[in-house]
């Protein structure tokens, strides 16, 4: 993958109503990790007694985190009904030249801040709650 630049990776949530993914606000920093928990079944007869895992057999999560400014009331809305009904909202992750990761992600923090002399800022973390697929670019 070549350089990118930031501000073209989105975040999008699915607006049911309208039976479209939604860009969600302004973001200035985005991130998504993958993680996958090992199994360990290492046992006395394990080969110089070196760890063994057990392939696919851990549970497999996505986690990410945004912060930014609403840029408008619909998507404000939008995210802040999927945080208050605790839904597992089907979501995208947009990376230009290298593919768009989609699926269910739960909202697990919504903060909200701002100083006497700026704009209103939010910061959002999700945790996947479903399979995700991958769609190359």
């Amino acid at each position: 993958m070549a350089s990118q630049r930031g501000k073209d990776m989105l975040l999008k949530f699915w607006d049911g109503g309208g039976a479209a993914y939604v860009t969600v606000a302004g973001l200035r920093t985005k991130r998504i990790g993958f993680n996958a928990q090992t199994v360990d079944i290492t046992d006395s007869q394990s080969a110089g007694r070196w760890r063994e895992l057990l392939a696919g057999a851990g549970i497999q999560r996505a986690s990410v985190s945004a912060s930014g400014i609403f840029k408008d009331a619909a998507s404000d809305e939008l995210v802040r009904a999927a945080f208050f009904a605790g839904a597992v909202t089907d979501c995208q992750l947009v990376i230009p030249d290298f593919g768009t990761i989609e699926g269910g992600f739960q909202i697990a923090s919504l903060d909200y801040a701002g100083n006497h002399d700026g704009e209103v800022t939010f910061d959002i973390a999700l945790e996947s709650g479903s399979a995700l697929t991958f769609g190359a670019a």
